[in-house]
């Protein structure tokens, strides 16, 4: 597995519960826009629609060398799971409140683009400034450490 992308605000705005992987429909000039890594996903969320899960608000830019059979940028894109799968999380979503989040672009052996979804939960605004406040603790302890070797 080869990470491309990792959603870093995800971890700062949600707290994560559970991971679980996902094939993405793509066409091919997306493909090779994701190996070259020109993907993101700060905004993106998942949703589930009539029993179909798609990724919504993901950026993959155009491929140079596509010209006119380029992708649209912006596009809801089809998200790959199984009945049951979607069904598991249609639940959990409905019942508890939860959002559905990518967390990370893959590409497996196999050369399949796969994407890390999250079942997760909005952190408060307090949260997050505890997040914060404990990361620069370690920042400091890590400088300190460093200043002593």
């Amino acid at each position: 597995m080869r990470l491309i992308a990792k959603n870093k605000k995800a971890f700062f705005n949600y707290e994560i519960l559970e991971t679980c992987e996902a094939g993405v429909a793509l066409v091919g000039s997306e493909v090779k826009s994701i190996r070259e890594g020109r993907i993101s996903l700060k905004e993106s969320y998942a949703e589930i629609k009539e029993g179909e899960v798609f990724l919504v608000n993901c950026h993959v830019s155009p491929y140079e060398a596509a010209n006119r059979f380029n992708h649209d940028p912006i596009r809801d894109r089809k998200l790959l799971l199984h009945r049951r799968e979607i069904k598991r999380l249609t639940g959990k979503i409905k019942e508890r409140g939860l959002t559905l989040v990518p967390t990370k672009v893959l590409i497996n052996d196999k050369g399949k683009v796969k994407i890390e979804l999250a079942l997760a939960k909005g952190k408060r605004a307090y949260q997050k400034r505890e997040a914060i406040r404990e990361r620069d603790r370690d920042r400091e302890m890590q400088a300190e450490l460093k200043r002593w070797r």
